[in-house]
């Protein structure tokens, strides 16, 4: 119970909860691309997909390394939530 305990821990946990959010908007838009959209080139659309696209791949490119391909599936955004809730328990 860390975040019970101080307000550090307390940031901690929404620190989680906003990379969690940000990993299932990344691959809610992974999919809307799949099906056919695509980013505009230029305003605050194109600068908000950039900065959830540049955000979850801190975490997510070391994981690519560790995690193989499974055909067209990207694993690693899956090991990511897995860390994610893990770290959930254990501390919020």
């Amino acid at each position: 119970m860390l975040a019970a305990s101080n307000p550090i821990g307390s940031l901690f946990c929404l620190a989680l909860l906003l990379a969690w959010l940000l990993l299932l908007v990344r691959v809610i838009l992974s999919w809307v691309e799949f099906v056919g959209w695509r980013p505009p080139v230029t305003g605050p659309l194109r600068s908000a997909y950039d900065l959830v696209t540049d955000v979850t791949e801190v975490a997510i490119k070391p994981l690519r390394r560790i995690v193989p391909p499974a055909g067209m599936l990207d694993l690693s955004v899956l090991v990511a939530f897995i860390i994610i809730f893990v770290l959930r328990l254990a501390f919020c």
